[in-house]
């Protein structure tokens, strides 16, 4: 690998992270939220999808072994997915603002946000996550990287249906307009 190679992806991870971190001290106060057993079984899939998403283990045999050559183009290609996920998922977070939350959750004085990224996507956070998780597994050229984009898909796909059942009973009609006019995870230009 080039030097700085793990500095390119672990650099906007830790961007990620740390912007998650600061701006989840100015959210509202919980009104609802899913309940706790939800929330550990997505937390039982996505630890270990992280774990396999940025270690190489060898304790992990086939999951280790590449599912592409390494090139320096390929992995400077899944760099630059991964800084355009994290992007995506950053600037989604902003137009959440107040209304964030890690959990399936309503906050107080919730709104339907349908700016920047939720203009076209219901899910952009998930989508910015993913396309990072996908540009990650590209770089790493690692079969575990590949079951690990795989994991946090199913684990998103779940964590969103509960989401729109939660927004739909708080917003009605309001959110199935929204959600004729946006995709689930891809944009939809209406």
């Amino acid at each position: 690998m080039i030097l700085g190679a793990d500095t390119a992806i672990a650099l906007p991870w830790l961007i990620f992270a740390g912007y998650w971190l600061i701006t989840g001290f100015s959210v509202n106060r919980m009104e609802r939220r899913e309940p706790g057993g939800s929330l550990l079984a997505r937390i039982l899939v996505m630890v270990p999808a992280y774990y396999l998403l940025f270690h190489h283990d060898p304790d992990l045999g086939f999951l280790n072994e590449r599912f592409l050559p390494y090139s320096d183009r390929v992995f400077a290609a899944g760099a630059a997915v991964t800084w355009l996920g994290i992007a995506l998922a950053i600037w989604a977070r902003y137009h959440l603002g107040r209304f964030w939350s890690a959990s399936v959750a309503l906050r107080e004085g919730h709104e339907l946000i349908r700016s920047g990224p939720y203009s076209h996507i219901r899910h952009p956070i998930y989508t910015g996550i993913l396309t990072a998780a996908l540009g990650t597994a590209l770089a790493a050229g690692r079969g575990g990287a590949l079951v690990a984009f795989a994991a946090m898909l199913a684990g998103f796909i779940v964590k969103s249906k509960f989401e729109e059942r939660l927004l739909a009973s708080k917003f009605g009609p309001a959110f199935e307009e929204h959600r004729r006019h946006t995709g689930f995870f891809l944009p939809r230009f209406s």
